[in-house]
């Protein structure tokens, strides 16, 4: 096995963004929907959220941290109050399976990819197809450009 830790980052929200590093350094991204339908109570998000995760860890069957796009603004309450949950959930469910876990702030991230902590969604995606990547959306890119990040700032990819 190699000594490459696996790492997992995300852009919550009800779209969220993910990209994985795994043992042997492949890298894997995309999106996942956790939308709930009129017949769904608000939590169902949420659940979908926490299965996911379940079904991405027996995947690849360790993952040593979760990096996560820390925001601290939102343009509306319900994207807010999406945040905090995606977030409550992706906490506690790290707590219960020993997984490290660090919030990173959106400027941070973005100064990273392209120089500027403002940048816009068209620079994210630019700046990560620069990498050679080709993301769906600005979700995925921003996953991605948060795994960068985590592998040029911090041992091992978190793990010290």
């Amino acid at each position: 096995m190699s000594d490459s830790h696996p790492i997992l980052t995300l852009d919550l929200g009800t779209k969220t963004g993910w990209a994985l590093k795994t043992f042997d350094g492949s890298i894997t991204s995309g999106t996942e929907q956790f939308k709930h339908d009129r017949w769904q109570g608000g939590g169902m998000r949420y659940l979908k959220f926490k299965h996911w995760l379940e079904q991405m860890l027996i995947t690849v069957e360790r993952i040593d941290v979760i990096y996560y796009e820390e925001v601290r603004r939102h343009l509306g309450v319900d994207a807010a109050h999406a945040y905090g949950g995606f977030l409550a959930h992706l906490t506690a469910w790290c707590e219960h399976h020993h997984v490290a876990y660090e919030g990173v702030p959106v400027g941070t991230i973005k100064r990273h990819a392209t120089g500027k902590g403002n940048a816009n969604k068209a620079a994210m995606i630019q700046a990560v197809k620069d990498l050679g990547y080709d993301p769906l959306d600005d979700n995925e890119a921003d996953a991605l450009a948060l795994l960068h990040w985590a592998l040029d700032n911090r041992a091992l990819g978190g793990i010290t």
